[in-house]
């Protein structure tokens, strides 16, 4: 596309210019929304837990080689599985106030291009991982991608059992980072799953708490949607809750980490069980993003006292 410069003689005599983007910066808005497929912040937490997790599985020094080969494929992987996932919500998503101005349900990129782009990621990043991180690695990636998109997604038509169901791909990031530094499971490497699984609830059903009524409108079919009073919502919550305050601080028991992860975790997991039980005793729209703000905050918290306090 040409873009024809107006002059000022033209200008002055009323010649209107209309606002039209330049080849350059229309291919730059279209890598920032290829980019956006990605959802670059879940992407980046996926890789600190996988590296945490292959933190504490690594027995000696740890292999940064092999740390790095094992973040890439899951990189690729984490990207392209997302991708795909915003092609198969590309409806319900332009349904949604929060998520209907993202570029597939906008109209800025085509279908295609994103289950192309998708595709093409994963592929590549299950072949890296194949060939340079191993089988198991592999094998665990490619179960996240698959009972994500094909297990997950289509249940949140149906169930808001789903929740629970998607909180298994999601927490397997750590498991897997523990599977490529020792080539097997072990103990810890479950520990590391239940703590991500069991912070996904609180997590996700404050977040559906304050989204009902979109949700509702898409027909996601999450437990506040057909929880009209939110008794049960709440209380899921609190349960999800302190049973991460419990399972949170099993890597000291198992001999994973020191007395300082012990005594962080306890007191950052004491903070958000509180959130959690405020909010139960008197809900809002200010406690429920309380208990997302607790959240967010607390994962990564969690993870570097572990990565910092880990003993091998």
């Amino acid at each position: 596309m040409t873009v024809r410069t107006i002059s000022r003689s033209e200008a002055g005599n009323g010649v209107a210019a209309t606002a039209v983007l330049r080849p350059p910066a229309a291919a730059l808005h279209r890598v920032v929304d290829f980019v956006s497929l990605t959802k670059p912040r879940i992407v980046l937490m996926v890789l600190v837990t996988t590296a945490v997790g292959y933190r504490l599985g690594s027995t000696g020094a740890v292999d940064w080689v092999r740390l790095l080969q094992t973040l890439l494929g899951t990189a690729l992987v984490a990207a392209g599985t997302l991708a795909l996932n915003q092609y198969l919500e590309r409806e319900s998503d332009g349904l949604l106030r929060r998520t209907q101005h993202r570029a597939l349900p906008d109209g800025r990129l085509a279908p295609r291009e994103a289950l192309v782009f998708g595709t093409l990621m994963s592929l590549i990043g299950l072949g890296y991982l194949a060939v340079m991180v191993g089988s198991l690695a592999t094998g665990l990636t490619l179960a996240t991608t698959c009972l994500y998109l094909f297990l997950y997604t289509p249940l949140k038509q149906l169930t808001p059992l789903a929740t629970l169901v998607g909180a298994i791909p999601g927490a397997m990031p750590p498991l897997t980072g523990w599977a490529a530094a020792r080539g097997e499971f072990g103990p810890g490497g479950w520990v590391l799953f239940a703590i991500l699984f069991l912070w996904q609830v609180p997590h996700t059903l404050a977040i559906a708490q304050l989204y009902r009524e979109d949700y509702a409108r898409a027909g996601i079919r999450v437990l506040p949607v057909v929880d009209p009073d939110g008794r049960s919502t709440e209380r899921q919550i609190v349960l999800g809750a302190l049973a991460l305050w419990a399972i949170a601080l099993l890597p000291t028991l198992v001999g994973l980490t020191g007395s300082l992860y012990f005594f962080g975790a306890l007191a950052l997991d004491s903070l958000f069980l509180a959130c959690a039980i405020a909010h139960a005793l008197d809900p809002s729209r200010a406690s429920a993003r309380r208990v997302v703000l607790a959240s967010v905050l607390l994962l990564p918290l969690l993870f570097a006292l572990m990565a910092f306090d880990a003993i091998g």
